[in-house]
């Protein structure tokens, strides 16, 4: 195992807290590992610029769509329960009607909103409904939807998915979210993670790793040594009362289309749950065939059938999205057209990428080999472009381990 903090990066992440443009990362952290545990790890740089703390594979981090794969094993358990099922219409769960008004006879369905193939689009928007709001009135806008394609005709990736997602959850369960996700996943794991923080305690929020834009300013979890006052978007009239919450009205509360908050370490043991099918450590949370059913893809890129990397996100130079599944993603298409391969070797891995506050991240297994690698890089909005993918040239740097 090999640790590492470059006094360097302590001076350009001092900079940034004067607002000056970085010209490298002001955090990386890669942590590779295989079934049995951690094989290396590799860290760099400050967690918080302010205070000068180094970060760790042990700090929690906003690991952006990553945070998808991890609702997608929730709701794979709920699944193998009998509580919810992939294929049915989610229109009865929710308890209101969904459909795309241009195709009113198609139904909407778990598999398809999982798999980003479900017509909905991120045009109305999906983090900003204040606690006291309704999905349903994001829905109702014809800007949510894809007008030109009928849902599971069409891949586009679309945040406002998950929301969803975490509605029809709250719905089957009658419980929160962020505590279903603590209950399903993440205590069974003995993750020190959430969605949000509120289930966090103060000792692992004041751990979090700030995340800056590219003029060194923070723009989330910069928690100052403790737990927020107000960890989701405030109600219409600013109060932040939690008890507010109603199963299935605003399932964007708790972000469940990025907000997870978790280290590099727990990201390993996620992808460690990957490569042993279902269980890590003795602990068995799936069964085999429901990983398998995550993993398989259910859409390949072709030209003109769907949109082959995050609109919302920083357009690539090629393809980064080319196979995706239930929330997992497949690396290395061979097809000309695609860049999903930040490993530059072929090999196909599952896993998920993340974007978004400054921050790159990456969680990605290797089932053949039995290996894998989770990292995140932070401060890197203006970060050059890959040489071999439509990744950015920092995220080949730490897929590969150079």
């Amino acid at each position: 195992m090999r640790l590492a903090f470059s006094p360097w990066i302590f001076t350009l992440a001092l900079l940034a807290a004067s607002s000056c443009a970085l010209a490298d990362p002001v955090a990386t952290v890669r942590v590779a590992f295989d079934r049995d545990g951690v094989t290396g790890t590799d860290v760099h740089g400050l967690a918080d610029t302010a205070s000068g703390r180094a970060v760790t594979a042990d700090d929690p981090v906003r690991v952006a769509s990553i945070s998808k794969l991890v609702v997608a094993i929730a709701v794979m358990r709920l699944v193998e329960q009998g509580t919810l099922d992939l294929d049915a219409d989610v229109s009865p769960q929710l308890g209101w009607t969904l459909r795309n008004p241009r195709f009113p006879d198609v139904p909407v369905t778990l598999r398809l909103l999982l798999s980003h193939r479900s017509s909905l689009t991120d045009a109305a928007g999906y983090y900003a409904t204040p606690l006291d709001g309704r999905l349903q009135d994001t829905l109702a806008d014809p800007r949510a939807w894809d007008a030109e394609h009928a849902p599971g005709t069409f891949f586009r990736y679309t945040n406002l998915n998950f929301p969803l997602v975490a509605a029809v959850m709250e719905r089957a369960t009658g419980e929160r979210f962020d505590r279903s996700m603590r209950r399903l996943v993440l205590q069974p794991l003995a993750l020190d993670a959430c969605y949000n923080w509120d289930t966090c305690d103060t000792a692992t929020a004041a751990r979090a790793v700030v995340l800056y834009d590219a003029q060194g300013k923070p723009v989330r979890d910069d928690n100052r040594g403790t737990k927020p006052a107000c960890s989701v978007v405030p109600a219409s009239d600013g109060s932040c009362d939690l008890a507010r919450w109603t199963p299935g009205t605003n399932g964007a509360t708790f972000a469940p289309q990025g907000g997870l908050r978790i280290s590099a370490n727990g990201l390993a043991r996620i992808g460690r749950l990957l490569l042993g099918e279902g269980e890590v450590d003795g602990v068995r949370l799936l069964s085999a065939a429901s990983v398998r059913e995550m993993e398989r893809p259910l859409w390949t890129w072709r030209s003109g059938n769907g949109v082959a990397f995050e609109e919302d996100g920083s357009e690539p130079g090629k393809a980064t999205i080319c196979r995706y599944g239930l929330a997992v993603q497949t690396l290395a298409t061979p097809q000309p057209d695609c860049g999903d391969d930040p490993f530059g070797d072929g090999i196909a891995r599952v896993g998920h990428a993340g974007e978004a506050y400054g921050l790159l991240s990456g969680l990605w297994i290797d089932r053949s080999a039995g290996t894998g690698v989770a990292y995140f890089a932070t401060g890197v909005e203006q970060t050059p472009p890959g040489r071999h993918s439509g990744f950015a040239a920092i995220e080949e740097t730490l897929a590969a381990g150079d």
